[in-house]
């Protein structure tokens, strides 16, 4: 199944959400340092419950680190700056969704280490800056689990 990476991620809600959402899907879920918080942040396991394990947590000490883990396996940016949409291209059970921090997205630089039709983006008003990121991260996993037929889910 699918694996969701959170590029230094900043609020620990949204994780938390997202590690709820990772456990209900089927997917695993990794963390990227530096983190905006602690692992046993009130407000994580809050939002989490009792999903951190079933998420398949994993925590990587860097990006490269990260990257070497998934060892050459699809990759696709979530960013505002996509030129693809999320729904147009057709995912595969073995594809990483990275996403970035909550303020500031994933930096230019990382973004760059991309082709371009791995940049997606979902579509917003013209006047919108963003989506909040465990939203945003559930509408690409539903659609990429849409794609590959639910599997697994009842």
């Amino acid at each position: 199944m699918f694996d969701i990476v959170l590029y230094e991620p900043e609020i620990a809600p949204n994780t938390g959400n997202v590690m709820r959402l990772a456990a209900n899907t089927g997917t695993r879920l990794h963390l990227v340092r530096p983190l905006g918080f602690t692992l046993n942040d009130r407000t994580l396991a809050r939002a989490g419950l009792d999903y951190r394990a079933r998420a398949g947590l994993q925590i990587h000490q860097d990006w490269e680190a990260c990257t070497a883990h998934f060892g050459g396996r699809r990759m696709f940016a979530i960013t505002t700056r996509g030129n693809t949409r999320y729904d147009q291209i057709t995912y595969t059970a073995d594809d990483v969704l990275v996403f970035g921090p909550e303020t500031r997205g994933l930096p230019a630089a990382l973004l760059e280490s991309w082709p371009p039709e791995q940049r997606l983006r979902l579509p917003m008003r013209e006047d919108s800056r963003s989506l909040n990121l465990s939203n945003a991260v559930a509408v690409v996993v539903y659609e990429a689990w849409r794609q590959c037929g639910f599997g697994g889910g009842a």
